[in-house]
């Protein structure tokens, strides 16, 4: 756990700090990933904790190391195949110009990542857009989701909430700038039967002004009409965990 200071908001990020690098090979403590969930991205979702039976690195921690090895391409899409856990020892390859691929020793593809256009490897640029999103990111539940389930009518399982990251995309016009912000400018739920797709797009802006856009997708199942005081009690526990972690 990061510090005494208020975490009422999230801190400030150093990705190296969550993530092991021995001769290209990457590895994430359990530790080192459930912190950054908690106290960078402010995702309290179970599944990062640190002694859960599935427990996996959060996507968005990935998507970061990716930016401060790599750099930040004008497009780049993120596709999520595997969960990474405490003891895979993975590493980025380039398949050829156009993506890199996250796998494991034993060849098993966790993230591959399509880029195109220019490239920048400014580190406060490349900080300042990775915390952004990651901090974005991790407000997709409830802040998002929720609103966005109660205005289609439909919910997930309250007794096991299964939501997974499919892929994100950021297109950049400008690959500089300062005071970074992402804003939600659209969302959308897209049912079929138990099964739904959401879309939260967003722009990026520097210093105001917008820089570029993106979209994350998730994948919801099990989904059921909407049940206001169902859903309450998921809210109430994830909120709960945030406070407990909080107040320590």
């Amino acid at each position: 756990m990061l510090g005494l200071q208020d975490r009422s908001e999230p801190v400030i990020m150093n990705v190296s700090h969550f993530f092991k690098l021995d001769n290209k090979l990457i590895n994430f403590t359990r530790p080192q990933a459930s912190s950054f969930a908690k106290s960078v991205a402010g995702d309290f979702n179970p599944i990062h904790d640190e002694d859960h039976k599935r427990f996996c690195v959060p996507g968005d921690l990935l998507f970061s190391v990716f930016l401060s090895q790599q750099g930040v391409y004008q497009e780049m899409k993120f596709e999520f195949s595997g969960m990474v856990g405490d003891s895979n020892q993975v590493f980025f390859t380039s398949e050829d110009n156009s993506a890199f691929v996250l796998k494991d020793e034993n060849d098993k593809n966790f993230m591959r990542i399509q880029i195109a256009g220019d490239l920048t490897q400014e580190p406060e640029f490349i900080s300042q857009l990775s915390e952004k999103y990651v901090q974005f990111s991790g407000q997709t539940f409830p802040h998002i989701l929720v609103p966005l389930m109660k205005q289609e009518g439909v919910m997930i399982n309250p007794a096991r909430p299964l939501v997974i990251y499919k892929n994100m995309e950021i297109t950049l016009d400008k690959l500089s700038g300062e005071n970074i912000e992402l804003r939600l400018t659209k969302s959308i739920l897209n049912k079929n039967g138990k099964k739904g797709e959401a879309r939260l797009e967003f722009a990026i802006l520097a210093d105001g002004k917008e820089i570029g856009h993106g979209a994350k997708n998730l994948l919801l199942s099990g989904l059921r009409e909407y049940d206001q005081s169902a859903l309450d009690e998921v809210v109430d526990a994830y909120d709960q965990r945030k406070t407990t972690y909080l107040s320590c």
